[in-house]
């Protein structure tokens, strides 16, 4: 079991799917963070481009060997990689409804704004 937290301008007690968002780095789904202050960072960054509300962490506790056991379809990126990178730019150019990658649960490194530019550059191929 692990805690993982979502930073909000607001405190998230059921996790509501609809209201996700398209075209994220794991696509269209509810992010947590295992870095509490990783997760309060985009707490603040999400506060203040709303301009409203409070940063606010929110916790969770999740079980991969229970959620494999539930049939759901994980997908774990060990570290940054070239099929991480891919992944990344595959879910962030899709804008459909529906998704693209089978899979219920990404786990993997968060991309920062270095990182971006490292994706950029693989595509670019630079």
């Amino acid at each position: 079991m692990i805690r993982l937290y979502h930073g909000s301008n607001v405190a998230i007690e059921h996790i509501d799917l609809s209201r996700s968002k398209r075209g994220k780095d794991f696509g269209q789904g509810f992010y947590l963070n295992a870095n509490p202050s990783q997760a309060m960072e985009m707490a603040v960054r999400t506060t203040r481009f709303l301009s409203e509300g409070a940063a606010t962490l929110s916790c969770f506790e999740f079980d991969e060997d229970e959620a494999k056991r539930n049939g759901l379809n994980i997908k774990v990126f060990p570290d940054y990689s070239e099929e991480w990178a891919e992944f990344v730019v595959m879910n962030r150019k899709n804008n459909s409804d529906v998704p693209a990658h089978p899979y219920d649960i990404v786990i993997g490194p968060i991309a920062d704004d270095t990182v971006g530019v490292q994706i950029r550059r693989f595509i670019m191929g630079y």
